[in-house]
C-alpha cells in the first residue's frame, strides 16, 4: 500500500470529519444549553440539502446560493418551533426523555414530507465544479469536498465567535453553566433558548448542504447522520464546542484511515468499538465540557 494512498485517505477523513463536527456542534448546543436532545436535528440538514438540490436542478444555480434563503428560514423556523413545541416540554421533569420522544416524531414527519416532495431516489449535488480537484503532488483535493470543509470551518468559527464575542452568546454560556443563576442575573432564559435552538437548526442546515456536497442523500439518511452526531458529541463532551469539533476531526481521521486498511463493512465496528472504550475510560468525553 503506497504512502500516497494512505495520505489521500487521511485527507479525505479530515475533510469528512469537518462535516461531522459542524453537525455535531449544533446538536451539542441544544443538548448542553437546554437539555434537549433533538432527534430531528439531522433531518433539518437533509431538508437544507434538498433545497440546495432544488436550486441546482430547477433554477440551474450554484447550490451554495440556496444558503442565502435556507439558513435564515431555518433559523427563524427553529425559533418558532422552539416557541410552539420545545418550550412546553422543557417544563417536564424528564426534559431529555420528553424531547427525544417529541423530536423523534418530528423527524418522522420531516422524513415523510421529504419523501412526498422529492421521492426516495438518492440525489446528488452537481455544481459546475463537480469532478474537479486541486492536486498537491499526487494527492487530489476534490473541490466540492474542500468547499464543504470550508463551510464547516466557517460555521463552527462563527458559532464560536458568537458565543464568545457577543452579549447574547455570553448569555447563552451563562445559561449553559447555571440556569438558575443566569435567571437571577436578569437573563431571559426563554429568549436565550429560542435563539440557541434557531442557531442549532441553521447549523444543521449548513452541515446538511456541506454533507450533500460530498455524498448522495435521500430522506432516510438523517438516521445515519444522527448516529455519527451522537458519537461526536459524546466523545467530544456534551456542551463543548471545541471538543465536539475536535471529536469530529478525530472520527473523520479514524474513518478515513480505516478505509485504507480494512473492508468498509468493518469500519462501523471499529468506530463504535472505540466509542465503548472511550466511555469506559472517560464517561464524560475526551474534552472538558464548556465552550
Amino acid at each position: 500500500m503506497s504512502a500516497v494512498f494512505i495520505l489521500q485517505s487521511l485527507i479525505s477523513g479530515i475533510l469528512m470529519g469537518g462535516i461531522y463536527a459542524l453537525l455535531g456542534v449544533g446538536f451539542s448546543l441544544t443538548w448542553g444549553v437546554m437539555r434537549v436532545i433533538n432527534i430531528a436535528h439531522a433531518a433539518f440538514g437533509v431538508l437544507a440539502a434538498y433545497i440546495a438540490y432544488w436550486f441546482s436542478a430547477k433554477l440551474i444555480l450554484d447550490p451554495l446560493l440556496s444558503l442565502v434563503i435556507s439558513l435564515p428560514c431555518l433559523f427563524f423556523g427553529g425559533m418558532i418551533l422552539h416557541r410552539g413545541l420545545i418550550r412546553p416540554i422543557t417544563k417536564a421533569r424528564e426534559t431529555i426523555v420528553s424531547s427525544m420522544v417529541l423530536t423523534f416524531g418530528l423527524a418522522i414527519v420531516l422524513e415523510n414530507v421529504m419523501l412526498w416532495l422529492w421521492k426516495a431516489d438518492p440525489r446528488v449535488l452537481n455544481p459546475s465544479y463537480s469532478g474537479t480537484a486541486i492536486f498537491i503532488g499526487e494527492v487530489a483535493l476534490p473541490i466540492p469536498q474542500v468547499i464543504a470543509f470550508g463551510l464547516a470551518v466557517a460555521g463552527i468559527s462563527l458559532i464560536y465567535l458568537f458565543l464568545n464575542q457577543t452579549h447574547t452568546g455570553k448569555a447563552v454560556q451563562a445559561t449553559w453553566q447555571e440556569q438558575e443563576g443566569a435567571a437571577l442575573m436578569g437573563i431571559n432564559l426563554n429568549r436565550v433558548s429560542q435563539i440557541t435552538f434557531g442557531l442549532a437548526i441553521a447549523a444543521a442546515g449548513l452541515g446538511g448542504v456541506a454533507m450533500a456536497m460530498m455524498y448522495t442523500f435521500d430522506p432516510p439518511v438523517h438516521n445515519f447522520w444522527l448516529i455519527y452526531m451522537f458519537l461526536v458529541v459524546i466523545v467530544g463532551g456534551v456542551g463543548s464546542i471545541l471538543g465536539t469539533a475536535l471529536a469530529g476531526l478525530i472520527l473523520g481521521v479514524i474513518t478515513g484511515l480505516s478505509m485504507a486498511f480494512i473492508p468498509y463493512q468493518w469500519i462501523n465496528v471499529l468506530t463504535f468499538g472505540l466509542l465503548i472504550v472511550i466511555l469506559l475510560i472517560r464517561p464524560q468525553g475526551l474534552f472538558k465540557t464548556g465552550v
